[in-house]
């Protein structure tokens, strides 16, 4: 039976599913009066996907799809021999599939299950009739994608198939009421279907993705989110955009990612980034701008002048003057949600931002600074373009901050589209202006300045007494994560942990099991843990199986199959059978949709509640990187191509996590890891500037605005150097200049320092991610465990560094234990 926590979750997350959803197109034919006769067609109608692959599964009870979500509201649904037949379709396309897969493994002598991890069949062709009843349809186009694999321009993937082209187009004019439904975590091109009647961007919502659909058909629910990233064909994206080497990709765009570039080359994109429509209309003006030294506040009035309730989003851009550097003609600064506004309700709304969120890099100066000049605030009008409302004038150059180069110089000069921004200054005459001037912003020095206090040091003297009497063993042990030495490849798709079935990961115990455990499950749209289990007479958990996530199972070798089954806890009569059922949230895109901090808040309370009801420490989530490609497999766990966007929904993912005691978020993948080609040694090249601008701007935010306990590195290096054993990185950026204060770990690697065929740059390695300051080489595996030994005996490692990092990650969980102890 399910239980309270789920429904109140479920409920949640279904009365705020329009919040989640992007209207692109309306023609006032919806919402509709009343359930009727409907058409249901498209690959999203009985295999519709709720989130992406990997990491970002979760295993929650049920999944409402959207054939049970149109029929349990009441309509009649005309098309079942169509979806039958198109069931037919699609397992023969699967087992083609699969057949691919193993004779491509063939080829290369490896593993079928290598082969597949993150791939998917793509959408076949098909001509099945269309001929549901009815004067409404819906067309649910759906796409998966996930951890291990990137997306690829063809039919079925990033491109429409002629199959869905035909039966789109042909919907749009036999029925009176159509409406064209996009499942996917990323960009599809729809530009040979944009004049569809009404195209509403669904996206993958969890657990209630059927149910808020149906919502949205009947007004129960207003669509009100804004798109996150630039919607346009496949052929606008820029060229210049390297993606997918194995080996080093060159970010040669700088920071021209996304909007920047279409908006500063003055591109007309189908769908760009902040549009949205509602089944309502809105009006929206500028009343003012005031500044309380570096804070800025713009007040907006926001009118509904439709016929139904709703809310909208105000966006507020600023537009830098050319000096030094060249600058994006727009970036996002600041953004707010009105509450539900009834039809002819008027709401005055406040956004405000630091001006330092406006400052931009000098890598000669190794300095964040303003230029001195006007900086021009406009509102977003999405397809409307911006509309100038007012003007904050820096008087003098201002350094912001004055910090120091870490990624060295690289063979390429960023992109530079020179004059072109300047175009955004013009009609500026009559607007209102706030002048900034030196003594309003303060220079911040903070590799003069001592470290921030961590988030457990009330325990750090009794944390670094604990690693300071650990034998060098246990102090290995205590740098690398607690581990099954048979586990092997399991341990890497989340199912290192023992404490609690289904965990990733956990960390060890000491020799007599008594320092608190730090058990972590991975995300980030919820909890990723076994559905059920055993416990025993001695109250001991055993997990039934391990998690091999679906889309794998179909290639296990028969050796795999019998060594897990030889492996697999065999119930016994006295065992008690328990249920660890999650509840899966939107996705990361989908909740940036929203652009509603406290909305992004509750749900990472969600994911908090169920972290102290399963006994989890740690949330390997929310994940902020940056979507610079639409190819990348992984967009859907990412917020946005914005940094603001991405560090504020972090943050706020954060902050609802850790309003329980004993609970912390782990943001991640710190930092460029935006390709999941050859993800654990490729090279991501970029300008320092484009990093701190683009790539580590939304981890700074994330880290003021959320506090998170914990730091995920990435697998890729960044210009010649893994993320995971960049000192620089991980004890400058990171915890210098962004004042992070917490644990830092790696992302789920084993036996590091390996090259795999074809790549000229190995897999990090465990000695070097510790003499880092990273506190944990995760999952852990004996490997490691013997190459540290041999890198201390070397003098490579240092008793001091690992006695340093262990008594961090030690404090972290004295802290939680005794949150929880004074809980109950």
């Amino acid at each position: 039976m399910i239980e309270e926590y789920e429904k109140k979750h479920n409920q949640l997350i279904r009365n705020a599913g329009g919040e989640f959803t992007v209207l692109l197109r309306k023609d006032g034919n919806f919402p509709l009066d009343k359930p009727g006769k409907i058409a249901l067609y498209g690959s999203g109608v009985r295999h519709t996907v709720k989130g992406g692959t990997g990491s970002g599964e979760v295993n929650s009870r049920f999944f409402v799809n959207v054939e049970e979500g149109i029929r349990d509201a009441g309509f009649e649904i005309t098309t079942k021999v169509w979806l039958d037949r198109y069931d037919k379709v699609r397992n023969m396309a699967k087992a083609d599939f699969r057949r691919e897969v193993k004779r491509e493994a063939r080829r290369k002598r490896v593993l079928s299950m290598r082969i597949c991890f993150g791939r998917y069949p793509h959408e076949p062709e098909y001509d099945i009739p269309l001929d549901g009843e009815g004067d409404t349809a819906v067309y649910v186009l759906s796409r998966i994608s996930g951890e291990g694999a990137d997306r690829n321009p063809v039919a079925g993937d990033i491109l429409l198939t002629e199959t869905e082209t035909r039966d789109i187009l042909a919907c749009n004019e036999k029925y009176k009421n159509f409406m064209l439904v996009i499942n996917t975590g990323g960009v599809v091109d729809l530009k040979d279907v944009k004049d569809v009647k009404n195209i509403l961007i669904l996206s993958q919502l969890g657990v209630e993705t059927g149910n808020i659909l149906a919502d949205i058909l009947l007004g129960r629910s207003n669509p009100s989110g804004r798109l996150t990233a630039s919607w346009t064909s496949w052929e606008d994206y820029p060229a210049l955009v390297e993606f997918g080497g194995i080996d080093d990709t060159r970010y040669k765009e700088g920071i021209f990612t996304g909007y920047r570039y279409f908006d500063t080359e003055g591109k007309d994109v189908l769908f760009p980034f902040g549009y949205g429509l509602s089944y309502t209309e809105f009006d929206t003006v500028f009343e003012d701008i005031t500044t309380d030294k570096e804070l800025i506040r713009v007040s907006t009035e926001v009118t509904n002048t439709g016929s139904l309730k709703g809310r909208e989003t105000v966006l507020l851009y600023v537009s830098k003057p050319q000096g030094k550097l060249t600058q994006a003609r727009h970036e996002l600064i600041a953004f707010a949600k009105t509450s539900v506004l009834e039809p002819g309700q008027t709401e005055t709304v406040e956004l405000e931002f630091k001006a330092r969120y406006m400052d931009s890099y000098d890598e000669e100066k190794e300095s964040y600074f303003l230029e001195a000049g006007d900086y021009l605030i406009s509102l977003g009008k999405g397809k409307g373009g911006f509309v100038p409302s007012a003007i904050v004038r820096v008087a003098e150059r201002i350094v912001t901050a004055r910090v120091k180069n870490v990624f060295g110089k690289v063979d390429f000069e960023d992109y530079d589209p020179q004059d072109k921004a300047l175009s955004a200054f013009e009609d500026t005459e009559g607007l209102k202006t706030v002048v900034l001037g030196k003594s309003d912003i303060s220079t911040i020095y903070p590799y003069a300045e001592p470290e921030a206090d961590g988030i457990a040091d009330e325990y750090l003297a009794q944390a670094t007494a604990l690693a300071s009497d650990m034998s060098n063993e246990e102090l290995i042990l205590m740098n690398i994560g607690a581990f099954d030495p048979h586990a092997g490849i399991i341990g890497m798709v989340g199912n290192s942990g023992f404490s609690v079935p289904g965990a990733a990961g956990q960390t060890y115990a000491g020799k007599d099991g008594s320092i608190p455990v730090l058990v972590m499950a991975d995300g980030p749209a919820g909890l990723r843990l076994n559905r059920v289990y055993a416990q025993d007479k001695k109250g001991r958990p055993h997990g039934l199986g391990y998690s091999i996530p679906e889309t794998m199972t179909p290639f296990m070798p028969k050796i795999g199959e019998f060594l897990l089954a030889l492996r697999s806890y065999k119930i016994r009569p006295s065992d008690v059978i328990k249920n660890q059922y999650a509840t899966a949230i939107p996705i990361g895109t989908a909740i940036a949709q929203s652009f509603d901090v406290g909305l992004a808040e509750s749900l990472g309370d969600i994911v908090g509640y169920e972290m102290e009801r399963f006994g989890i420490a740690l949330w390997l989530a929310p994940a902020l990187n940056i979507q610079r490609s639409i190819r990348c497999g992984r967009n859907f766990e990412y917020f946005s191509e914005d940094p603001v966007v991405s560090g504020l929904f972090a943050g706020a993912v954060s902050r609802g996590v850790q309003k329980h005691k004993g609970c912390g978020a782990v943001i991640k993948h710190f930092a460029a890891n935006n390709q999941e080609t050859g993800r654990i040694h490729s090279n991501s090249i970029a300008s320092e500037r484009t990093f701190r601008e683009i790539y580590l701007k939304g981890f700074a935010i994330a880290v003021a605005a959320g506090n998170p306990v914990a730091t995920m590195t990435s697998y890729n290096l960044m210009n010649g150097v893994h993320s995971g054993e960049h000192l620089d990185l991980i004890e400058g950026v990171l915890r210098k200049e962004f004042r992070f204060d917490g644990i830092v770990m790696t992302d789920w690697l084993i036996d590091g320092n390996k090259r795999e065929k074809g790549s000229i740059h190995p897999i990090s390695n465990a000695p070097e991610v510790i003499m880092s300051g990273s506190n944990l080489f995760m999952p852990g595996h004996k490997n490691d465990v013997r190459k540290v030994k041999k890198a201390l005996a070397a003098g490579q490692v240092t008793r001091e560094q690992l006695e340093s990092n262990a008594a961090g990650t030690i404090a972290l969980a004295l802290k939680f234990d005794a949150e929880k102890k004074r809980e109950v």
